[in-house]
């Protein structure tokens, strides 16, 4: 059984479900462990030794033929000394300084923009280790990245951030919310850092070209590119512990993302951030890209980020009612209305079937709760349910703020 969060009372609880990609179903703790050396290759061992006589003779026999090659053509050269020899070798060294400009609206171009402004961050605490990314917000030092990123190292983790020209320094959380699997973090004594351009994910197109950008396996600064595969689509993902599971409203991209992408950034053609990185679904024993990966819409991110630099914590938007994650009916079912919340004041009764927010179709409780947190507390949306009997009614709901039950 999954609660909406609107009732105001605690972090939804979303159960486990079979998944159709196999156990690995969707990743969310996307961070990376730090990497270890890996063990020095077998000594060759006394089977190895005919095939190395087998080699010799082969690279004896090339020789014969290369040398039969060049006497041949040597021959030729003395009957025909006036022919031109051009050789690769004797051609000048091009100016290493001559760079080619990036087309405007080229992989290249967004990347040569947003690269600067994303950033490799790694955790290390008493409970665990780990590196993720962050895209920079301010000049003075604040990055937004996923709370699963710093909540990786436990109570007091140690913060570092890595910066595209090699330098470092150390971090602290400003704020973090396991909810939507948004952090802000400040680093100390930087003012020169360059922040990235805030873009809109409401105008997104499926098909239209996008980049992600971050730190898979550690690997600094690493660029992909893809498409928008699909929007609006719920993904739910567990957090660092059972309490802190996350639904949220992501963009499907098909931009290659693997473990330490967490909390870079998913940008548009003209370098504008459009989603934080966040999730991949994962096949069977697989964990890592198989084109299906998941962002944070950058409007419920900078809406929640901005929440946590000014007052340290998030609010979501609930309609009061408890629904499961999914069950066999097409639509979200509602188990029970909280009274006096928004759906019990708008007249939603209990046993409704929701099978509309606005121009949106409901397929599940997830869906149905990924949408909603996709607002902010106060906007109004109009609900269409039907009731047991086969009746569908549209009525208009003004969702309410979780913090009313802290």
């Amino acid at each position: 059984m999954s609660e909406d969060p609107t009732r105001g009372a605690g972090t939804p609880q979303p159960q486990p479900q079979p998944h159709p990609y196999g156990p690995g179903g969707y990743t969310g703790p996307y961070t990376q462990a730090p990497q270890q050396p890996a063990p020095p290759p077998p000594a060759t061992g006394p089977g190895r030794m005919p095939g190395r006589s087998a080699l010799a003779v082969g690279a004896i026999a090339l020789a014969l033929v290369s040398g039969g090659i060049g006497g041949a053509v040597g021959a030729w050269s003395v009957r025909d000394s006036s022919a031109p020899v051009v050789n690769s070798l004797d051609a000048p060294r091009p100016d290493t300084q001559t760079v080619a400009a990036a087309p405007e609206g080229s992989v290249q171009a967004v990347a040569d923009k947003v690269v600067p402004s994303v950033v490799r961050i790694e955790v290390a605490g008493r409970t665990g280790a780990g590196e993720g990314s962050g895209v920079v917000l301010s000049s003075d030092g604040l990055i937004l990245t996923n709370n699963h990123v710093v909540a990786g190292g436990g109570q007091g983790a140690q913060l570092t951030v890595f910066f595209s020209d090699g330098s470092t320094a150390p971090a602290t959380v400003v704020g973090a919310d396991a909810v939507s699997d948004i952090a802000v973090i400040r680093t100390e004594g930087r003012t020169d850092l360059t922040p990235i351009e805030l873009g809109g994910s409401d105008n997104l197109a499926v098909g239209q070209e996008v980049v992600a950008v971050g730190s898979p396996l550690g690997l600094q600064s690493t660029v992909t590119a893809g498409i928008v595969s699909a929007l609006d689509r719920p993904v739910s993902t567990s957090g660092d512990n059972a309490n802190q599971a996350s639904v949220i409203d992501a963009i499907q991209t098909d931009a290659a993302i693997n473990p330490g992408n967490s909390g870079g950034a998913l940008v548009d053609m003209e370098g504008r951030l459009v989603g934080i990185n966040t999730a991949i679904a994962t096949a069977g024993g697989q964990s890592g890209s198989i084109g299906l990966g998941f962002a944070i819409p950058v409007e419920q991110a900078r809406r929640v980020a901005q929440e946590l630099v000014d007052t340290g914590k998030a609010t979501h938007a609930i309609i009061g009612v408890q629904v499961p994650s999914r069950d066999d009916a097409y639509g979200a079912r509602v188990v029970e209305v909280v009274p006096d919340g928004p759906a019990d004041r708008a007249g939603i009764p209990d046993d409704a079937l929701i099978v509309r927010i606005d121009d949106r179709v409901v397929t599940d409780g997830d869906s149905l709760i990924a949408a909603i947190r996709s607002r902010a507390p106060g906007d109004t949306v109009k609900i269409t349910y039907k009731t047991p009997d086969g009746n569908e009614t549209t009525v208009d709901v003004v969702t309410a703020s979780d913090s009313a039950g802290r």
